[in-house]
Formats: C-alpha cells, structure tokens, sequence
C-alpha cells in the first residue's frame, strides 16, 4: 500500500510537471517553425516544418500529441500522414496490439527532436550530457559531506572560541553567497589568476580531447573546481547542522557518565556522539542530491563542463524547446524517482531517530515508541527512567572511588 500510495503520488506530480512545462512554453512570443528556419524560409518549408512537429494543431491537439508522445503506452495512427504515424527511427516501440486505424504500443518516452540540432533526439542529447552532471553531484555531495562533518566536529569542540566564530561566519557566507557568483569567482581566482601554482583551468570537462584530435584524454582535475563550488551551500549548511546536533548530543547525560568513566574526548565521540549526531545529516543527504541537479545549470555553463545544465542554457538562448522541456522532465522524474526510493521509516528505524534525538541510548525506547500520539509521552517517561538510571550510576561509581 505504501508503494502504490507512492507511485500514484509520482505519477500526479509528475503529469502536473509536464502540464505546467508545456503550456508555459506554449505561450511565448514567437513562433517555433520560423525560429527553426530562420531567414532562409519559404512559405513551403514553413508549412511543412508545422506538419512535421504539429505546430498547425489548435493547443489542446498538441498536448494531448505531447503526452501520447511521453507515455509508456500510446496510441498511434496508420495513417502515414498523420503526427503519430510509427515512423521508422522515431518511436523506440513494440506493438501491442491492432485495430482498423490504429496501433497500441509499449515504448520508450519520446522526448522528439532538437530545433538546433540537425533533428537529434532529445534522448540522445540527454544520454550524452546526463552522465556529466550526475558524476558533478556526486563529486560535490562527498565533499559536502566529508569536510561539513569534520568542521562541524571542530566548530563543536571549540565552541565560542575563535576557530568556532571563523567557522560559523565561513558557513555563513557559503548559504547565502549564489552558486553562479561563487563559480565566477573561483574560475577567475584559482583558474586564472593562481593558475601557475594550481594548475587548474578556468573551464573543461572529465574528457577532452588531445592537441591532434585524436582520442579522448581523462582529466580529473577539472572536476575539482565545479565540484567544490557545486558543494558549498550543503557544505555550510551540514556544518552548522553536525555542530547543532553535536553540541546537543555532548550535553545529554549518557555522555557525561562516559567521562566519568575515564573515556577520552576522542573515545566518547567515536563511540557515542558521533553516530547519534549523524542521523540528520545522512537523512537530508537525498534531498541535497536531488537539489544539486537542479543547482548545477550556471556551475556547469561557467565552467564549460559538458552536462545537463549547460545543455539547458545553451538550449534557452537558441530556444530550443524540445531540449528545454525534455531536460527539465528528466529533472523532475530524478526528484520524485529519488523521494520514492527513500526508504519507509519502520517503527524500529523511527525509534531510534527519535530516541537518538532526545539523547537516550536505550532498546527501552526503540520498542515504546509506537505512535506520533504517543513519542512525546513515551520518551519523558523514559528520559525520566533514564535519568534515574544514571544518577545511580554516578552514585556506584562515586561510591567506588571512596573505597579506593
């Protein structure tokens, strides 16, 4: 039931995107098949440009063509000269079955072909660039999360002091200052300006070509500087959140016995504090790489690096529509596909976040909590037993340390 509730949940979102995409393209100025031609068009090609991508259908004819075009199953004519005539090339298909006038086929969404491309499939444009970005995404959110953790653990165990203050006022910066500024500046910084010590370029992709135009050469360091930009908005906002839920967890109870049991700093942030701070973080890390798709258009267009993103501006200032709506459906299909895939929270699983979240080390709590009606109740009365429990702890010990 609960996948069912969310592959209906996906598939009303994600038709509510296509509506939206379509006829917020469908109202602006000027008209496609000129725009295609250019000024080398006659009243002839002009014509025929309408007929072959349904420009001379009224809009609801067209969307509804849109959509047969986009969904697994659909509906075609036999009629050759009709739009959903199974031309040869255009439809990845398999007929399922036949009537006088039509065929119902299963077949791969057909996202139709570029304006500027030479009639290139749009698929074929986002196979080729798709890749790219998500190699970028990952690359950011492993630096995010890598050096957003070990500044929140730093800023946390020196709270107030100076090191904390810089970290705080660096994250600070990081969320508010936009990605595109941010790119701007590192390209011309470390890429231009500093680039005789680190040797890093302004623009360029994970694969370029050698000086004869040979073979494709692997360059990884060009992925160093859209990856570090890419990340420093999750960056800070990790950072600030490891240090929050730290300090939190540094404060409960538990941690203080385990000092007065002769654990090291070290000792009670691996064994403890870490692993109870870290449940936020690793539950927001889909979100972020969900959002990082969408983030990487300007970063990918002032680096040069070749994937979805600078694919989208390139296609907004030819107004390649096709392009555009293509690139932004398979961005929304990744969002809801991610959400989907999260996994459901089971009571176990729900109980440990909520009792890590109030600080309480303890099966007890994992097994009570049952219901929301019942989480605020169930975990006052076992922060209470807790409490207790740990006082007289601290009274054993204390008791231990007089006989020594």
């Amino acid at each position: 039931m609960y996948l069912f509730s969310k592959f209906l949940y996906s598939i009303i979102t994600l038709f509510g995107v296509v509506t939206v995409i379509f006829f917020l393209f469908s109202v602006l100025p000027g008209d496609p098949a000129q725009m295609m031609l250019g000024q080398n068009d006659n009243s002839e090609q002009l014509i025929n440009i309408k007929k072959k991508y349904a420009f001379d259908k009224p809009i609801g004819k067209q969307y509804l063509l849109y959509i047969n075009d986009l969904s697994p199953i659909s509906i075609h004519s036999k009629n050759i000269e009709d739009y959903t005539f199974l031309k040869k090339n255009k439809y990845n298909h398999k007929i399922i079955f036949q009537t006088n006038s039509s065929f119902f086929v299963i077949k791969f969404p057909y996202l139709r072909t570029s304006f500027t491309k030479q009639g290139k499939n749009v698929s074929e444009i986002i196979k080729n660039t798709l890749p790219n970005t998500l190699i970028l995404a990952v690359s950011s959110i492993f630096i995010a999360v890598v050096i957003g953790i070990l500044f929140g653990i730093i800023s946390a165990l020196n709270k107030d002091k100076f090191i904390d203050n810089f970290i705080q006022f660096i994250s600070t910066i990081g969320m508010s200052v936009p990605s595109f500024f941010s790119a701007i500046i590192f390209a011309w910084v470390f890429g231009f300006v500093l680039n005789q010590y680190t040797n890093l370029n302004m623009t360029g992709n994970i694969y370029e070509l050698d000086d004869f135009g040979e073979e494709y050469i692997f360059k990884l360091k060009n992925l160093i500087l859209p990856s570090i930009v890419l990340g420093i908005r999750p960056l800070a906002v990790i950072s600030q959140l490891m240090r929050n839920e730290l300090l939190d967890v540094l404060s409960q109870d538990y941690i203080r016995t385990a000092r007065s049991k002769g654990l090291t700093e070290y000792q009670i942030i691996k064994r403890h504090a870490l692993k109870n701070s870290l449940n936020p973080v690793i539950t927001a890390i889909s979100g972020w790489f969900a959002s990082m798709l969408a983030g990487a258009v300007f970063v990918e267009y002032i680096f040069g690096w070749n994937g979805l993103g600078k694919e989208i501006v390139n296609a907004l200032n030819t107004l390649d529509l096709p392009v555009i709506m293509g690139s932004v459906i398979v961005i929304a299909f990744m969002f809801i596909k991610i959400n989907i895939l999260k996994p459901k929270e089971t009571p176990d699983v729900a109980g440990k976040l909520v009792c890590a979240a109030a600080g309480i080390e303890s099966e007890d709590c994992v097994e009570a909590v049952k219901t929301d009606e019942e989480v605020d109740e169930t975990i006052s009365s076992i922060a209470e037993n807790e409490k207790n429990n740990i006082e007289a702890n601290n009274q054993i010990l204390e008791s231990e340390l007089l006989l020594k």
